[in-house]
């Protein structure tokens, strides 16, 4: 792992890596205690992430947001990183986005950030580079990283992808989040609220918005209209960067994720 002291990179690298524990099917099934330490290609996934955002031209410094302390002692490589300083650990909050607010508020507001997830495993530095960039040419408060649900299947059709179905298209999420303006904090405020009501429709749907989930219903929303809506609903610019990875859309959700990571890595490291 690299992680070299500079100062020409942007972004702050966020990793959310609080989880359920040892009660997670995919931390069980690898008998690991969290999700964060499941071994792919032999290396636990948050440090895989962690490579790769330390390898990354566009990031500065690295933040991890779990998992707990007493965890944290169990994995001695991320122990060591964490009291050298070399990345900062902050306590994980109840729910991702709660998390991710309590990070973002945290940091310096004059920086840009990217968040991320640990779980991510297939990510590469040239797709948070990619994505960095990206983000920075949009002159946005908030960026999101999606990607196409076709291109994915086509690569990976045994994968088992949520698709979010649009007049334009379908897409999938990256679990890629930059938040380049002091203002785009309040973006995590949103997510907190909509996180929260998740199982209450009605209260859901008040938060999006009832012109944008009607017209999402009848399949009428394109992406870029979508986004401004919720622009409009934030008081914020947000858009979103399309990769052309498709791995970049394959999070570890499931066992049957983590068996086809490990394929997947091991074909690319042939």
């Amino acid at each position: 792992m690299n992680f070299m002291e500079t100062t020409s990179k942007a972004f702050t690298g966020v990793v959310l890596a609080a989880d359920r524990g040892i009660s997670d099917p995919v931390a069980r099934e690898a008998g690991v205690p969290c999700k964060s330490f499941v071994p792919v290609g032999g290396r636990p996934m948050l440090l895989r992430v962690l490579d790769s955002l330390s390898d990354a031209r566009e990031i500065n410094s690295l933040v991890v947001c779990g998992p707990s302390q007493a965890l944290v002692a169990q994995e001695p490589e991320l122990h060591n990183l964490i009291k050298s300083g070399k990345i900062r650990w902050i306590q994980n909050q109840a729910t991702p986005s709660s998390s991710a607010y309590h990070v973002l508020t945290l940091l310096p507001h004059n920086v840009p950030v990217l968040v991320t997830t640990s779980d991510h495993a297939l990510l590469r530095a040239e797709i948070v580079d990619y994505f960095c960039r990206e983000a920075r040419t949009t002159a946005c408060d908030v960026v999101v990283g999606l990607t196409s649900h076709e291109r994915v299947m086509r690569v990976y059709p045994e994968t088992i992808r949520t698709a979010t179905r649009l007049r334009d298209g379908r897409f999938c999420s990256c679990n890629l989040f930059a938040f380049l303006t002091p203002r785009s904090r309040r973006a995590a405020e949103f997510w907190q609220k909509v996180e929260s009501n998740r199982k209450k429709p009605w209260h859901m749907i008040t938060a999006i918005g009832w012109t944008v989930m009607l017209r999402y219903l009848l399949g009428r929303l394109s992406l870029v209209e979508g986004l401004n809506r919720i622009s409009r609903r934030m008081d914020l610019e947000v858009r979103a960067v399309v990769l052309p990875f498709p791995e970049a859309a394959i999070d570890v959700d499931r066992v049957s994720d983590w068996r086809l990571v490990e394929d997947i890595v091991v074909d690319r490291d042939l």
